[in-house]
């Protein structure tokens, strides 16, 4: 008929922003399935036909998306190191002084580790990875323990802190928040938050110096 319109046709191929960005969601379901089995089974014990099993594709199909299991291992890390480094970065960008920082770091390296990718830095050994990658991990890692020993040296320095050595402090506390990543379990009493909350004070009320102390005390009381 003369006086309709055809309709037009939809292009055979979806535009390129829509075929990156399903790219990356089906990506990220991959990393999301792994990183659970690989917490809940061990890295061994998951083959990628269970991954891909489990996400109800084959397995060439994951090889769209990463060459091997220590593939997504390495990414399992970086995105747990991505977390840390962001929270860092934001930290060391804000005022404040050395204990008021420290507790802020805590805080946000307590709630990475409530995270299936932050879990993953303390609970998988990083020596399943290749010589270069574990020596990107363990960098990483060094990164975060200079960010609590510089926090702990400079509360020292403006008198928040109690004279403590910084190394020493730092393995106390990152050695009490790597364990979260081994019990913390998302159904539990308390919030991630809370329990962020509860450890940032806990772990620094040895390290504040008496002033501090005293105005914590000010603060509860009004």
């Amino acid at each position: 008929m003369h006086g309709l319109t055809k309709k037009a046709e939809a292009p055979p191929w979806a535009p390129f922003e829509d075929r990156r960005r399903a790219r990356d969601e089906k990506r990220d379901a991959v990393l999301r399935m792994a990183v659970q089995m690989f917490l809940d089974e061990g890295y061994h014990r998951t083959t990628l036909n269970e991954v891909a099993a489990r996400l109800n594709i084959t397995k060439p199909a994951l090889y769209n998306y990463f060459r091997s299991k220590e593939d997504i291992l390495i990414e399992c890390y970086r995105l747990g190191q991505d977390m840390f480094e962001a929270n860092i970065a934001a930290i060391e960008r804000e005022s404040g002084d050395g204990l008021d920082k420290l507790r802020r770091l805590i805080r946000a390296y307590a709630q990475v580790m409530m995270t299936d990718f932050g879990m993953c830095l303390v609970r998988l050994d990083d020596r399943e990875l290749s010589t270069e990658a574990r020596a990107g991990v363990r960098k990483a890692k060094r990164t975060y323990d200079a960010a609590f020993r510089t926090a702990i040296a400079q509360g020292v320095a403006d008198g928040s802190i109690a004279p403590r050595d910084p190394k020493l402090a730092t393995l106390v506390i990152t050695g009490s928040l790597n364990w979260i990543g081994q019990w913390y379990r998302p159904d539990g009493e308390l919030s991630a938050a809370a329990l962020a909350d509860e450890f940032a004070l806990r772990l620094t009320e040895g390290l504040a110096a008496r002033k501090s102390r005293s105005r914590n005390a000010e603060r509860g009381a009004r």
